[in-house]
């Protein structure tokens, strides 16, 4: 049986200030990034099987 998930906590003051200001300037990806996503998202579909 899994656990139970715990409340998340509450941000307040400089946190709050500094979790608004990284979530609303998200930094681009950089090209490795981007080329590691392509490749995993290939081999999902490639190994995938789906039908409708």
């Amino acid at each position: 049986m899994a656990r139970p998930i715990k409340e998340t906590p509450e941000l307040f003051g400089k946190d709050a200030e500094r979790f608004m200001k990284l979530i609303s300037q998200p930094r681009p990806a950089s090209k490795e990034e981007k080329e590691r996503g392509r490749k995993a998202y290939e081999w999902m579909k490639s190994i995938s099987n789906f039908t409708m």
